[in-house]
């Protein structure tokens, strides 16, 4: 009876003891499949939000490109309407007034036109006389320019007006020199040729001309000095004599021969003495038109060795030029 009592107890106690291991097993099964559940509860929760605010990001996107689309759209529809008011008022507009003003005008034509060939028909073709008569200003213009013609004189005739001073001075230049003579007065004697050659200048030439050379610059400056001296009796102070030669040697030479015909001392040459030395021309012609400016008198003379004459030279109204010879300006080249 034991040894039952004892099996039925043990028995009882595994089969309590296998139940409350089973209740525990499923107690952990239950817990297990409560945090699985949240787990895949939560999971779902998280794909959930982030699907919904993808959704509005991009629905907030298409919201905000539709603004703007429809504010393009506005801005364009006033540029159109401004477009069309513009082609209105500016293009159809101005058609519109050019079109009118062309037919009027064409009215005006046919109108203008009509009316011509209706007068045209009233003519009575037949030339008919011009008579012309003379202005009475037309004679007073003819008057005035008949008054206004002046009689320039010839070139020979220039110093007609003064031919005794003229002659006087050369009958005292034939006479024996007068060493003590004022200044610009010529102190030595002048042979027949010169006189003659002197006439032909002042009467012939009118002062303004070439003399062939005497052969020699000592000549040639002997008879300039009875021009100057001549010149001086006719214009006093109101003249200056200007003498060109390209080399300071020939210059030298006609300082001297001048200096001691006309009784001059070194003072009388420079730019406002009485005789003015130049190498090259443009001074010369430079001086020359100051002088005329000043209302005074410029008398050029040119040295034989001088190849040419500038033209502006001949503008003025006394000048001589010496025409030496071909052996005389070689030579003079080998002096110098």
């Amino acid at each position: 009876m034991k040894n039952t009592e004892i099996s039925n107890n043990n028995s009882e106690k595994e089969l309590t003891i296998d139940k409350s291991i089973s209740g525990d097993k499923s107690k952990q099964i239950s817990k297990k499949d409560t945090a699985q559940n949240k787990k895949t509860g939560s999971k779902n929760d998280n794909k959930n939000k982030s699907f919904d605010e993808i959704s509005n990001e991009i629905f907030k996107d298409l919201v905000s490109k539709k603004d703007s689309l429809v504010r393009e759209i506005k801005e364009l529809e006033t540029k159109k309407n401004e477009l069309e008011k513009d082609i209105d008022s500016n293009f159809k507009g101005q058609s519109d007034n050019i079109a009118k003003r062309v037919k009027g005008f064409q009215e005006y034509l046919t109108g203008a036109l009509q009316n011509l060939s209706q007068n045209v028909e009233k003519l009575e073709l037949v030339s008919q006389p011009i008579i012309v008569k003379p202005s009475p200003l037309d004679e007073k213009k003819q008057e005035l320019i008949t008054n206004n013609v002046v009689n320039i004189p010839a070139l020979s005739e220039t110093f007609k007006p003064d031919e005794q001073i003229i002659k006087n001075c050369f009958s005292t230049f034939t006479e024996q020199p007068d060493f003590y003579a004022e200044p610009w007065k010529l102190r030595r004697s002048l042979d027949s040729s010169d006189i003659e050659m002197m006439d032909d200048w002042f009467f012939n030439m009118g002062g303004r001309g070439s003399l062939e050379s005497r052969g020699s610059r000592q000549k040639n400056a002997l008879l300039s000095a009875g021009l100057i001296s001549i010149l001086g009796e006719l214009y006093g102070d109101q003249f200056q004599t200007l003498i060109l030669a390209s080399q300071p040697e020939r210059l030298g030479e006609w300082r001297r021969i001048l200096q001691d015909s006309l009784g001059l001392t070194r003072d009388d040459f420079g730019p406002n003495s009485g005789i003015v030395l130049f190498e090259r021309p443009e001074g010369v012609i430079e001086r020359a038109d100051r002088l005329e400016a000043n209302e005074e008198l410029p008398f050029i003379i040119i040295d034989a060795a001088e190849k040419s004459v500038e033209i502006p030279i001949l503008q003025f109204p006394l000048w001589l030029a010496f025409a030496g010879s071909n052996n005389e300006i070689y030579d003079d080249l080998d002096l110098n």
